[in-house]
């Protein structure tokens, strides 16, 4: 989207390279944060065969590897694509390990925060392509931080007892649970609906992204608002199973028909 050649001279080098820096700074944090929360993932069924856990591998070894990765990828970024590039990657990475990561364990709100820099691999793309951010670029940086309440909310609600059980707050009291993951779902994903129908809008794509748009909301939305009308695990595995097909659909959409 953020590239300004037309796809005939489409530059796959630059994308290549912001893919690798962004997957070996991404490596590194997700290394750095089951390091992080080894003690955690040891109570919890559905990390309990995490390698750290299962003592596959070294915590000391875990911290270093961790770590290189998330050197050499921003390092990488920086000569291969710009700094602008690589200082997003390195704020993704510290926003996701110093601020989601132990909120989590504090307040429901750790879902707000952590789609701050859950939504930033979208600016790193734009500022590679571009060397700058503008409003189409943070109007994908909207789509996907809306996009992660919903399908956030379905993974906390299957795996609640799992989180309770590691002392992680990533929903609140019993008393308030389940009017806050129904307005957590199916607000954000009305909010959605409109965003995402905006690039077509604004004349940045056409009408093949603007029905695709249409169809795929309306389908999410759905999704989602019946999951909050009724929470069960079998609405809340078709609401992440909706989520995990509306935003690749929606961006291969937003590509292919870019203006």
């Amino acid at each position: 989207m953020g590239a300004p050649a037309s796809f005939a001279h489409f530059p796959w080098t630059s994308l290549l390279h912001t893919i690798v820096g962004t997957v070996l700074v991404a490596s590194g944090a997700a290394t750095l944060n089951q390091l992080i929360e080894l003690r955690f993932d040891a109570q919890m069924q559905r990390t309990a065969r995490r390698p750290l856990v299962s003592r596959r591998i070294k915590p000391s070894h875990a911290l270093w590897f961790g770590i290189s990765l998330s050197v050499i990828g921003a390092i990488y970024l920086a000569v291969t694509t710009n700094a602008l590039a690589s200082l997003l990657s390195i704020l993704t990475l510290l926003g996701y390990l110093f601020l989601y990561t132990p909120l989590k364990r504090k307040t429901p709100l750790c879902t707000l925060i952590g789609a701050l820099p859950g939504a930033t691999p979208p600016l790193i793309g734009w500022a590679a392509a571009r060397g700058c951010l503008d409003t189409n670029a943070w109007l994908l940086f909207a789509i996907v931080f809306l996009w992660q309440f919903p399908h956030f909310m379905a993974i906390a609600w299957m795996y609640r007892e799992d989180y309770a059980r590691a002392g992680y707050f990533v929903l609140p009291a019993t008393g308030v649970r389940e009017r806050f993951v129904a307005w957590q779902s199916s607000l954000p994903a009305l909010v959605l609906f409109g965003v995402a129908l905006a690039p077509a809008i604004r004349g940045e794509s056409g009408i093949v992204y603007f029905v695709g748009a249409l169809v795929l909301g309306s389908a999410f939305l759905c999704y989602s608002t019946r999951f909050a009308f009724r929470m069960s695990a079998v609405s809340a595995r078709r609401l992440l199973f909706a989520s995990i097909l509306y935003l690749p659909a929606l961006f291969a959409l937003l590509a292919l028909d870019k203006k």
